[in-house]
């Protein structure tokens, strides 16, 4: 017997898409519904590759809705699976553990939620297939993956499983785990979910992350689905990825050390966005750049960074109305032969200024207080990535390049 089964996780479905509502609201909402097209096209391709069954390896949600369309929406996406005659199989993860409003869905009898308090067996008798399986709790106590039952012996076993497995992927820890532990139970395939970047862990057995359903920030590039698993006699023969995303995230890293004015970093941006809009296929999509290299247009780029994003910006416009430019930042260096002293008009040293302003406690001091301020102010998404580590000391580097580009 053959048949396909497709592993999805971390839909987050209407979780905002971070940073584009504080740059332009009118963009924002045209990428706000991704999310939920890219449910729909689990579901549509579900259901036309008849599929036997869709797991769905936690965080349904994002926490709790703003109103109950969040909800209904979820509910009528696994109700045309339902009339389609395909199970919906699905574990909570720390997201919709958080949600108080999601516990009371009324899904169709199709749609199958592990409890919470243990871990439980569903078993497919047409498919000889057993699921293991344990949803989220408000709270996470003891060992979490070790409540899971033992493998039933000629049957196809599959573990479904929200984990941040040993922690080195950048997400939080959430039942932490080994590959090993996992290894011990004997199941044939583990669908995992939690971290957001699509990951075959291991192929003896199967330890598979399918990556989130629709990239939501910066951090979270390229494409993005779930994963569709074949079983042939009993055993798995394939595991493929399936791009399902309805928008896209990319952030391009452009070496400008061979340019020789602001026109040629102008084309060599404008080529790395046409091939990067081509990969996206016609989706809506969100792009960084920043500039790399060591360059003696350091000083200018610097300087002139807005009108060169505003440039870049409408370069993005030609190539489509839903290709943005989410930000350029300006990450390049003078060649270390050009690093001569800044000097004002009044004959001073400036480089010294800036650097003995880098190093002063008090000013050091008011520095963190204000860039503690500005965290808190931030989406939550955008906390993660903001450091003061060497802050001061980048900061004098902009003031030079900024004096000396105002300048020239």
């Amino acid at each position: 017997m053959r048949f396909t089964f497709i592993h999805a996780a971390d839909l987050h479905i209407d979780s905002p898409l971070a940073g584009l509502g504080l740059k332009d609201k009118a963009v924002a909402e045209r990428f706000a519904d991704a999310g939920r097209r890219a449910v729909e096209a689990l579901v549509s391709e579900t259901i036309e590759s008849k599929a036997a069954f869709l797991i769905i390896s936690g965080d349904i949600f994002d926490g709790d809705w703003k109103d109950v369309t969040t909800g209904l929406f979820f509910v009528r996406a696994v109700s045309a699976l339902h009339r389609a005659g395909i199970p919906v199989f699905m574990v909570k993860g720390n997201h919709d553990a958080e949600s108080v409003i999601s516990r009371g869905l009324p899904y169709p009898e199709t749609v199958h939620v592990f409890p919470s308090d243990n871990a439980a067996t569903i078993p497919i008798e047409s498919h000889r297939v057993a699921l293991h399986g344990r949803s989220f709790p408000s709270r996470l106590t003891g060992d979490f993956v070790a409540t899971y039952p033992v493998r039933r012996e000629g049957w196809l076993n599959i573990g479904v499983l929200h984990t941040s497995l040993d922690g080195t992927r950048g997400h939080e820890g959430y039942a932490p785990c080994t590959v090993d532990d996992l290894k011990r139970f004997g199941y044939d395939y583990w669908a995992l979910g939690h971290v957001h970047a699509a990951e075959i862990v291991s192929c003896d057995p199967w330890i598979v992350y399918p990556g989130n359903l629709q990239g939501r920030s910066v951090r979270e590039t390229g494409a993005k689905g779930a994963m569709r698993v074949t079983v042939e006699d009993g055993r798995i023969v394939e595991v493929a990825p399936l791009v399902l995303d309805c928008a896209r995230w990319a952030h391009l890293a452009v070496d400008v050390s061979e340019a020789t004015n602001d026109a040629d970093v102008i084309e060599q941006i404008s080529a790395e966005l046409a091939g990067a809009h081509t990969q996206s296929e016609g989706r809506p999509m969100a792009v960084r750049v920043t500039l790399v290299g060591a360059t003696a247009l350091h000083d200018q780029l610097v300087a002139r960074r807005e009108p060169l994003q505003d440039d870049v910006r409408a370069r993005g416009f030609r190539l489509s109305d839903d290709c943005w430019v989410e930000q350029v930042k300006v990450k390049t260096a003078l060649p270390q032969r050009s690093a001569a002293p800044l000097l004002s008009a009044e004959g001073l040293d400036v480089d010294i200024l800036l650097e003995q302003a880098a190093n002063d406690p008090g000013f050091a001091a008011d520095l963190a207080e204000l860039a503690e301020a500005v965290k808190a102010r931030l989406p939550k998404d955008l906390r993660d990535g903001f450091s003061d580590a060497d802050m001061l000391r980048a900061l004098a580097r902009d003031a030079r390049a900024l004096l000396a580009g105002e300048s020239s």
